[in-house]
């Protein structure tokens, strides 16, 4: 086992005090920089760092980034929230690092789509019916893959068939 615990912060963000949504830390007992590379691989991490070591994934539309010694979960409901997703992602790091001879390391990101490539295919009308404010914030949330070919009434059939086939190259876990 490499991480026995941690001791878990939660808050609200500050530059926004009415938002609904809390953040958490929880800062780990031990120091799991080593995993980092592996859980890069079995999570999908679509941001990696190298020094200092960190990982970034989304997991059920939250972003979790996780340090040597921290992990940060962002816009969850509540505490309860939190305390699933941090036993779940201390079961992970375990079970990956358990497992690490069978896993290959990564220190590459994964491939993150191309904003002007989506945005070239979006009607650029900027009508509101996706429920974003312009194409512009649509595209930017396909890109962050909470929102895909599927959102925007306006796209041609052509088009969504080739917002889409971009889109299937690109690992999006929004479950």
């Amino acid at each position: 086992m490499l991480l026995s615990g941690y001791t878990k912060e939660i808050f609200r963000s500050k530059c926004m005090p009415g938002a609904r949504s809390i953040h958490c830390y929880a800062y780990l007992n031990e120091d799991v920089g080593k995993v980092i590379p592996y859980l890069n691989t079995v999570l999908g991490g679509t941001s990696f760092t190298r020094e200092p070591p960190s990982v970034t994934f989304k997991v059920q539309g939250k972003l979790i980034s996780v340090h040597a010694g921290k992990i940060a979960v962002n816009a969850l409901k509540d505490e309860n929230e939190a305390d699933k997703i941090l036993q779940w992602l201390q079961n992970q790091i375990n079970i990956t690092w358990e497992d690490r001879k069978d896993i290959k390391p990564s220190f590459e990101s994964a491939p993150k789509p191309v904003l002007t490539r989506i945005l070239k295919l979006l009607p650029k009308t900027n009508c509101r019916e996706c429920n974003s404010p312009t194409c512009m914030v649509f595209a930017i949330r396909v890109m962050e893959g909470i929102k895909d070919q599927n959102d925007c009434p306006g796209l041609s059939v052509e088009n969504k068939e080739q917002l889409q086939h971009y889109l299937s190259q690109f690992d999006f876990d929004n479950s």
